[in-house]
């Protein structure tokens, strides 16, 4: 046996910071897929097909292990570490082994042996032994038998799959839970105690699934085909087993590679003494497809390798996970459903495996460092490499800005405005500096005599006394007075943070009489109204219960696109159709300003109030305005139809390759110099204001134009962390909702399971920032949680295409609007 392996060294032309080849077995290998272990310093594959070898990575020993007679086909290791069991299958035997007696016995120069467990159960394809090391689950043919670990005893038969089941996890929260996948293409969750079954999915895909793995933090399966397919579904009690997301990792894979190569890091190109192989980003010219088969799904301890480093934050928690194929390893971002990060064998020249039958790698890293355990698959060649994860992902960083960092960008605007700046030129107050005053500091003006150079009028003290003195006035109405008191309460409340979401319906009113769409919504910063931008050309104003119209605007020629508050809630601004924007008095019916179609050469798609009531933004074509806004209400009888407000155009800022800005967001709440633009490119472009030039682009931010922006602004009654003011969330029709993080400029999680192919469907992030609302065109509106991608409630009711929704910022209070004209209203 001394032949069977040899030793390979790390140096060579082979990087040793990202990936080298530990130790290099030849020997003989089935033709089928073997399931190949790893444990923390463990690996344990079939040698000569029929011999079970146990590689010690910290001895550099193996354990040769006899006792089948026929291929060993599936191997798998125990959940605890002390004392250390596996398991080995073949046609004919099932064999629990107690590594630490089997070295023992070795030692002593005796023959180890293992427990039989099972005897003629058919081609087994995967083992796994359950949480207490108790039970094992042999996937033998289109049946699960369940094992006793001690000795020879079949505790259940699962049959139930069509074909030769491939994979079976235990669910570690739920008592007696087992999922199972097949080449029939399904999967299904058995109770293993009573051998019931719970669910069976539909046919998923056209080829066998071949991978599976149980996720406990987020209470999800993760389930691969042979051709690169990827579906993720949920576990959680009341969902279902409903699909969160399929991911096709060709598209991904393709995508990653061109992302690394645009922002001139390609792997291997930091290290000039990198040996790396150049990676193409997409196939050749006239070379075939191949297929990706997702032989392997394990999790990634990513976090864990860069928890001492200040550049690799995240907004949110985050599951990594490693996928494993014939052609490397991939790292998937559960969040965003993104690659981090893709280790090609076929890149490493000293690597002697390039492509893969079978692999397995460790759960758990050392020193940043993970065993990945390959075979090859057209050599007789089994290869013990070790990954360093650290270095893979730092080698393939696609511009990524760290957090805290001078040049990452904030919302919260960090310094004072630059008198370069547009907005500093057309200030009507310009903003104060902080005061250099020192207390106790003596004025330098100089008393001076008084001198009266007029005669001064009598003061009063020689007529008679006015027998008359002051008076309230006590004829108050009552119902204005308790609404004094109910706005003064208003004002001193607050959010409640941890707070249900508002899913339970509260009532339902017609805007008109007529099925008219709901364009837009939006609340007053007091919470108090809510205005409603109608198809036919009205805006209107609601009371918060949507018990009351307050106000009813019409001018416009057109649907109105938009509508936005004023910080102080005094004034209105609307956009529309026709190429008009106005901006309404909320008190007046009359229009303070109004910009026709002579000032803009395309229509306004999007206008807002800026810098806490300064400036207005709007986005026509493919620029946007930067407007100073001075009201004035006042009115002159002799020229009772000329308008006195005033507005300048400050400055226009024009978004780079795009026909139309199709989405705008700015912060009016607080000082912000940030404007985010999303155009029809499907790009998405940051502008600071202070500096007066676009400061970053996103490509690709949706597969569709984005239609909508949406930032985590929080309210007058809420307060979050500064940081959190840096998350914004976008959606575009038929590609979800995606939320990014301003400072690092990446997607940090995605959000699917609602509907958005026929209509352009409104979010809304709630004051708290623990909730994404989103319409849908199924009739229902969705509640996401953000630490989760799959939505927590469905609400229905409605009867047409829910368009648009807002959240409350006084209150856990949510608002759907429908495309045919009714508003609907949520509490917790």
């Amino acid at each position: 046996m001394e032949s069977d392996w040899e030793g390979s060294a790390s140096g060579g032309s082979c990087d040793p910071d990202v990936v080298c080849e530990k130790q290099l077995f030849r020997s003989e290998l089935s033709e089928s897929l073997v399931q190949l272990a790893c444990s923390h310093h463990h690996c344990a594959f079939p040698l000569n097909q029929n011999e079970l070898c146990v590689w010690n990575t910290a001895t550099a020993q193996p354990l040769l292990l006899s006792g089948h007679h026929y291929s060993i086909s599936a191997l798998s290791f125990g959940s605890k570490i002390n004392p250390l069991h596996v398991c080995s299958a073949s046609r004919e035997r099932v064999i629990v082994w107690n590594l630490d007696e089997c070295t023992q016995k070795v030692q002593e120069g005796l023959t180890p042996r293992g427990v039989v467990i099972g005897t003629l159960l058919g081609a087994v394809l995967h083992v796994r032994f359950s949480l207490d090391d108790q039970q094992v689950a042999v996937c033998a043919g289109n049946q699960i038998y369940m094992l006793s670990a001690k000795k020879e005893a079949i505790l259940a038969e699962l049959d139930g799959h069509l074909a030769p089941v491939t994979a079976a996890e235990f669910c570690t929260w739920e008592k007696s839970m087992l999922v199972s996948v097949s080449e029939d293409r399904t999967f299904k969750v058995w109770d293993y105690a009573t051998g019931q079954l719970i669910h069976q999915s539909g046919v998923l895909t056209a080829f066998p699934l071949l991978s599976l793995l149980v996720d406990e933090e987020n209470k999800q399966i993760i389930t691969g085909c042979s051709e690169g397919q990827l579906w993720i579904f949920s576990l959680i009690s009341d969902h279902n087993y409903r699909c969160v997301t399929r991911i096709n990792l060709k598209k991904k894979q393709e995508k990653f590679y061109n992302e690394v190569l645009k922002s001139g890091k390609e792997i291997g190109e930091r290290q000039n003494t990198s040996k790396l192989c150049k990676t193409k980003p997409m196939r050749p010219e006239g070379s075939m497809e191949t297929s990706l088969p997702i032989l392997l799904i394990e999790h990634c301890d990513f976090l864990v390798c860069f928890h001492n480093e200040k550049n690799m934050c995240s907004a949110l928690n985050t599951s990594y996970f490693w996928i494993g194929s014939s052609t490397g390893l991939l790292i998937l971002n559960l969040a965003n459903f993104e690659l981090e990060a893709f280790l090609s064998y076929k890149d490493f020249s000293d690597l002697s495996i390039r492509f893969v039958r079978s692999c397995a790698l460790t759960r758990k890293s050392v020193n940043g460092k993970v065993l990945c355990l390959v075979t090859s698959m057209f050599e007789d060649m089994i290869a013990v490499l070790e990954v360093n994860l650290t270095a893979l992902v730092r080698t393939q960083q696609r511009g990524f800005l760290p957090c805290g960092n001078e040049k990452s960008l904030s919302v919260i605007a960090r310094c004072s405005l630059l008198k370069s700046s547009p907005l500093h030129k057309s200030l009507r107050k310009p903003v104060k500096e902080p005061s250099n005053k020192k207390l106790g500091a003596k004025s330098t003006v100089k008393d001076q005599p008084l001198v009266f150079h007029n005669k001064i009028k009598s003061s009063g003290y020689t007529a008679a006394p006015r027998m008359t003195m002051f008076s309230p006035v006590t004829n108050l109405k009552k119902k204005k007075l308790s609404k004094w008191k109910t706005n003064c309460k208003c004002k001193n409340k607050e959010y409640p943070l941890e707070s249900c979401p508002p899913i339970k319906y509260e009532k339902e009113i017609s805007v008109t009489c007529k099925q008219t769409p709901v364009c837009c919504i939006q609340y007053s910063g007091d919470g108090e109204m809510l205005a409603c931008g109608l198809a036919d050309k009205s805006v209107l104003i609601f009371s918060s219960n949507l018990t009351d119209t307050y106000n009813v605007f019409s001018g416009h020629d057109g649907a109105i696109n938009s509508v936005g508050w004023s910080h102080d809630k005094k004034w209105l601004v609307s956009a529309s159709e026709d190429g008009t924007l106005r901006v309404w008095s909320v008190c007046n019916n009359e229009p303070a300003l109004i910009l026709g179609k002579e000032k803009f050469h395309k229509t306004v798609r999007f206008a807002q109030f800026y810098f806490i009531d300064a400036f207005i933004l709007l986005c026509c074509g493919a620029e946007f305005h930067v407007l100073s806004f001075h009201p004035d209400m006042t009115k002159d009888d002799l020229k009772r139809y000329k308008q006195r407000s005033v507005c300048k155009l400050v400055q226009k800022f024009p978004m780079a390759s795009t026909m139309e800005i199709t989405s705008l967001s700015a912060v009016n709440e607080f000082y912000s110099y940030i404007v985010l633009t999303a155009g029809s490119n499907r790009a998405l472009e940051v502008f600071d204001l202070n500096a007066g030039c676009s400061t970053a682009v996103i490509p690709e931010v949706h597969t569709r134009s984005v239609h909508q922006i949406c930032q985590n602004k929080g309210s007058s009654f809420s307060t979050q962390q500064p940081e959190a003011y840096n998350l914004f969330v976008t959606t575009a029709a038929g590609d979800g909702i995606k939320l990014w993080d301003l400072r690092t400029l990446r997607c940090e999680r995605r959000f699917e399971g609602h509907s958005s192919r026929c209509y352009p469907c409104g979010i809304a992030l709630s004051p708290c920032g623990r909730f994404i609302a989103s319409g849908s065109d199924d009739k229902y509106a969705y509640i996401y949680e953000t630490s989760s991608s799959t939505f927590s409630h469905k609400l229905g009711g409605h009867k047409e295409s829910v368009i648009n929704v807002t959240f409350s910022p006084s209150s856990p209070q949510l608002t759907t609007a429908t495309l045919d004209g009714k508003l609907r209203l949520f509490l917790p």
